[in-house]
């Protein structure tokens, strides 16, 4: 006897039951051109883009397929000096940062310490950025942003100083590069002309702090969202310089994917990329990875997970 009910075992749950989707759907599986190219204005040392990662990264992982991603060093610290590098919040001298960091980090819940800018300040944020463009060069943007994620997470949450040589070889040894070679050219004039023309099109950009994040279309026409903002800001903005066409987000990798690409996500990085609650992050890490392929641990309040 034959049965016409249509059964099907759902990927999710593991269940089977009866199909109620249509018999014949249609799927458009192009892609949209990429019409747009989206400026992050950054610096390796802008505690206020450290905080900004959790958002930035689900964005890119959900509207990425719309836009062309360029990432621009902005400039923030050439050198102490006598005057003040940012007055408005009360930053006058290195041991300034470690307070206003330490803000960011609470009011974010993106680990920062901030004791470095007292005992070992970071003078200049001006030889990481070279080494970004020296890897940006040489290689491609993909892995040149994967050595600026490593050098904030050096920086902010273990405390170490970014600009010095031989914490920067040793990040960029960690990405598979060889740092001492990167380093060293890194120091040659004509790559400080390349983090130059970074610094033009911050300005051409008419962006004055960071992060900033510019985005253009076709027409010329473009949007800026400024400062660390909720996905919905960058969401809006997208849909206005594509001229209020829907947007359609992809599906956000698996933990276990996104875990094997980043190596180590703080709590707050998982709770913006699958919409969960604080107190749901153990259950839902336990539920989602194998336990002998991570260790959690915790720092400053916050647990955080890395890949062994």
């Amino acid at each position: 006897m034959s049965n016409n009910i249509n059964m099907i075992c759902d990927l999710q749950t593991g269940v089977c039951g009866v199909v109620e989707e249509e018999e014949v759907e249609i799927i458009d599986f192009t892609e949209p051109k990429k019409t747009i190219d989206l400026y992050y204005v950054t610096d390796p040392i802008c505690s206020h883009c450290w905080a900004l990662e959790p958002t930035l990264r689900r964005f890119k992982e959900e509207y990425g397929h719309y836009f062309n991603f360029h990432t621009v060093m902005g400039g923030l610290l050439e050198k102490w000096g006598d005057k003040p590098v940012d007055p408005a919040n009360g930053i006058f001298g290195p041991a300034d940062v470690a307070g206003h960091w330490r803000e960011v980090g609470e009011f974010s819940r993106m680990p920062i310490d901030g004791s470095l800018m007292i005992d070992n300040p970071v003078q200049s944020s001006y030889p990481p950025s070279r080494v970004y463009k020296v890897i940006q060069k040489h290689h491609n943007n993909e892995i040149a942003y994967a050595f600026l994620r490593h050098a904030r997470e050096a920086l902010f949450a273990f405390n170490e100083n970014i600009a010095d040589d031989f914490v920067m070889s040793r990040l960029v040894n960690d990405i598979g590069l060889n740092g001492e070679a990167i380093v060293k050219e890194a120091n040659d004039q004509t790559v400080q002309d390349l983090l130059n023309e970074d610094f033009a099109l911050t300005r051409n950009l008419g962006v004055r702090g960071f992060p900033t994040i510019v985005m253009i279309n076709e027409e010329k026409k473009g949007v800026k969202v400024v400062g660390s903002r909720p996905i919905e800001n960058y969401v809006s903005a997208l849909t206005r310089v594509l001229n209020n066409e829907e947007l359609k987000g992809k599906q956000v990798p698996t933990l276990s994917n996104l875990l094997e690409k980043e190596k180590l996500l703080f709590s707050k990085e998982i709770e913006v990329m699958y919409d969960l609650a604080q107190d749901e992050i153990h259950a839902y890490i336990e539920n989602q990875l194998i336990l002998e392929t991570y260790e959690k641990k915790e720092l400053l309040g916050e647990i955080y997970i890395a890949k062994k």
